[in-house]
């Protein structure tokens, strides 16, 4: 798959987002080695630390879905934002967890750009690369 078609998945699915309180819709789509994409959005709560993002909404879903660690191929992440949208720092521990060092990260902006990392770009020190 394309990661221009991946990152229009994660606009797509962005229009689903529950944002009452922050009105900031995100979006996220994760491509699998299968071919199959997982989708999530962010789901807020008046009570913001019971807020999920749209990427852990997306992981937590493929994981329930029967995914497992290592079966994500790229991920894509969309808002409606003038720069690029990276994740949270939280989700960015997440991935590392489950995902490749390697594995493509696709971030967007409002004018359809896309910025491609590595997730080693993205989280250069991560808990599990950490010497101690």
């Amino acid at each position: 798959m394309e990661k221009e078609k991946l990152v229009e998945m994660a606009r797509d699915i962005n229009k689903r987002a529950y944002v009452p309180y922050s009105h900031f819709p995100v979006g996220a789509a994760i491509l699998h080695p299968d071919g199959k994409v997982t989708k999530g959005v962010n789901v807020e709560n008046v009570s913001f630390g019971a807020t999920n993002c749209a990427e852990r909404t997306a992981f937590f879903t493929a994981i329930t879905n029967g995914y497992k660690k290592g079966d994500f191929k790229a991920i894509a992440i969309a808002g409606d934002t003038e720069d690029f949208l990276p994740p949270c720092s939280i989700c960015r521990q997440v991935m590392a967890e489950l995902c490749s060092p390697e594995m493509p990260v696709y971030l967007t902006n409002e004018n359809h750009e896309i910025k491609e990392l590595t997730l080693r770009e993205l989280l250069p020190y991560a808990f599990t690369d950490l010497d101690m």
